[in-house]
């Protein structure tokens, strides 16, 4: 397919670039994927739309302070997004602007007197190995990390004292992501139990989000881009509540893309099998999917393989009509935005 098939307008003030004043205060976009129909609701009304003994799934990846601004020895600002580990004492990172940051270079985190840091290399991709001489990377994060919003948001505003509680589910786990699984932060406590109380299971696996999830698609037919590898971790218990739904005609509702990928993913013949390592199925329309029943998930951008899985699931011209639909009706769109539920 063409990607420019995956394109559609949205006016800049529909993108959220604040979180909702409750997390399952935002609005819920349910669609009928048999009638090809819309209907209106709110998050907090999610177990009233679920039907016991539902099996819903949530990616329960800890978001990483990832984003550090530091200083070239000219003073000049560069700006470090911590990817992953990469060793003992260095970690793979993107780094902005990138002639700053060439190997060899040293930087200051923070400011003139902050931690030093060197970069050790670059790999082919442009991602700079950087190590710290001063201590570890993991405690500079912890010390002069931020919360790593997109960059639809960071261009409107820095990190607030907000985001640090909005920008993490609320049943966190493992840390690893440097985004957040978005469709899991309308999320409360309350709704938890409240989706426990109606007779819906809800199970966690791992899937830590990197880079390659956001990459831009620049293929001009889809189905010849790449995914680079994500770890995952699917428990043994998880995917055995997984099977046993599917084996009793339950549905398995996916909470988020990342959550659909590692299920998918994970199948080997017919059965969704424990995984602890890696996941880079990439998610196009014509996939068969042999796990996934529903999925709720957020907004998603143009030509991005987000929008394209989504896509797969519920068929193309009726998620550009549902996203028009959204557009005309107001709906938030993106990270901190309103959400969507496929049936």
């Amino acid at each position: 397919m063409d990607l420019a098939a995956f394109d559609y307008h949205l006016p800049p003030e529909a993108i959220a670039r604040e979180p909702a004043e409750r997390r399952d205060a935002a609005r819920l976009l349910v669609v009928d994927r048999a009638r090809g129909r819309f209907f209106d609701h709110r998050v907090d009304e999610l177990p009233a739309l679920l039907r016991p003994g539902d099996c819903v799934v949530v990616n329960n990846s800890r978001v990483i302070p990832a984003r550090v601004e530091a200083l070239d020895e000219a003073g000049r600002p560069v700006e470090l997004l911590f990817v992953e580990r990469a060793g003992e004492a260095a970690w793979r990172a993107l780094v902005r602007p990138g002639r700053r940051a060439r190997p060899g270079a040293l930087l200051r985190a923070g400011g003139p007197e902050g931690p030093r840091l060197r970069i050790a290399g670059a790999d082919p991709e442009g991602a700079r190995l950087v190590e710290r001489l001063d201590g570890s990377i993991d405690d500079l994060l912890e010390t002069w990390g931020t919360p790593p919003l997109p960059p639809y948001i960071a261009r409107y505003r820095k990190p607030g004292p907000q985001d640090w509680e909005r920008y993490q589910t609320v049943y966190a786990g493992p840390p690893g992501s440097i985004a957040a699984p978005t469709a899991g932060l309308h999320f409360t406590r309350e709704l938890l139990a409240r989706l426990e109380a109606r007779g819906v299971a809800v199970h966690a696996l791992t899937l830590h989000v990197g880079p390659g999830t956001f990459r831009p698609i620049t293929t001009r037919r889809v189905e010849e881009h790449r995914l680079p590898p994500e770890r995952v971790v699917i428990p043994p218990a998880v995917a055995a509540a997984v099977n046993a739904a599917r084996a009793e005609g339950r549905r398995v509702v996916a909470v988020g893309t990342t959550t659909t990928r590692a299920l998918e993913g994970a199948v080997v013949d017919g059965r969704v099998e424990p995984r602890e390592g890696t996941v880079d199925l990439f998610i196009a329309p014509g996939y068969r999917f042999r796990v996934v029943d529903a999925l709720l998930t957020n907004f998603h951008l143009p030509r991005s393989s987000l929008l394209v899985l989504v896509a797969a699931f519920a068929g193309l011209d009726l998620v550009l009509a549902a996203y028009r639909h959204a557009v005309a009706a107001g709906y938030r769109f993106y990270s901190y935005g309103d959400a969507t539920l496929f049936v």
